[in-house]
């Protein structure tokens, strides 16, 4: 190597070890880039294309085994439907689940494989339709008014497929879990005259629950962010409406600021003397979490079925 090649090689060596210049701070110590990458999972999770790919593999083979759903309408809008995967045993809990997929995709037939340890435990699991923020035009209240409305028509129609409307759960994941937040800090009474406890418990994994900073982030150039949308759909403003015990978790390969939420979500609730318990997937990333909820014996499949009182048969 001559002179010039060596001189050539050290600059580009010392230019890829300097750090970046800090840009200016737009939300605790993170400047916007940082912020970004926050709520960005795929920054922090190489493998995500090929947990997708499982789960859509394993959710085709969950239909084949379980067959398919029954299939009611929730809402006047063509994706307003819900799958219903039903047990043996009548008058059976049920279990809602609210998907992620960045408010922006995702469709219930693509969760399925989350439905065979409820069905084989003597429950039944609901997975959620509904719409995308994008065809929502940034609105994200209207996401959460369907996943409320949804709910409500479950508990409202339990008996049809031999649920016992008293024995509701939801669970929701990503922003399927901020979701699931805005549900289970709902006011049941004043939007759907229905009683302050409509949900007896809710599994709340990898979600956002106060949207300040999600709206400061990249996430506001598909998303309408209102002072009345950030201020409503934030759960962790909502506490007092926060009845039913709630399981938070999160994966220590997540986000820094996908951590936080859970933690300061799960604290804030503590502190206000709400039943909650906190759970910490060590080694797992955002969408390898979801993965333990289709195990009985992982982190989030015990604990539902633990929350729900039931067991694999």
């Amino acid at each position: 190597m001559n002179d010039n090649s060596a001189l050539g090689a050290e600059l580009e060596r010392k230019s890829a070890a300097a750090p970046r210049p800090k840009g200016p701070l737009v939300w605790r110590d993170m400047d916007q880039q940082e912020l970004d990458a926050a709520y960005d999972q795929s920054k922090y999770a190489p493998n995500q294309a090929l947990v997708q790919e499982r789960r859509l593999v394993n959710s085709a083979r969950a239909r084949a085994a379980l067959g398919e759903p029954l299939r009611l309408a929730y809402g006047a809008s063509a994706i307003e439907q819900l799958d219903v995967y039903r047990t043996q045993r009548v008058g059976a809990p049920v279990n809602v689940f609210i998907h992620g997929g960045a408010w922006r995709n995702g469709r219930s037939s693509d969760f399925a494989y989350l439905a065979e340890i409820l069905v084989h435990a003597g429950a039944h699991s609901v997975i959620l339709d509904f719409t995308n923020i994008d065809d929502a035009g940034g609105n994200l209240m209207t996401m959460a008014r369907q996943v409320r409305s949804a709910v409500a028509f479950v508990y409202k129609n339990a008996a049809r497929f031999g649920g016992d409307p008293d024995r509701l759960y939801v669970s929701g994941h990503s922003s399927g879990g901020h979701l699931a937040g805005t549900v289970v800090s709902a006011d049941w009474d004043k939007d759907f005259g229905l009683p302050a406890d409509v949900v007896k418990g809710g599994l709340l994994c990898s979600g956002m629950y106060d949207l300040k900073p999600v709206r400061l982030s990249h996430r506001s150039s598909y998303v309408r962010f209102t002072d009345e949308i950030e201020e409503e759909l934030s759960a962790l403003r909502h506490l007092d409406r926060c009845v039913c015990p709630l399981i938070v978790g999160y994966g220590t390969c997540e986000t820094p600021e996908f951590q936080r939420q859970a933690r300061d979500f799960a604290a804030a609730l503590e502190a206000a003397g709400k039943p909650v318990k906190l759970l910490v997937g060590q080694a797992y990333n955002h969408f390898e979490m979801l993965e333990t909820l289709a195990n009985p014996y992982g982190l989030l499949g015990r604990a539902v079925l633990e929350q729900m009182r039931i067991a694999m048969a």
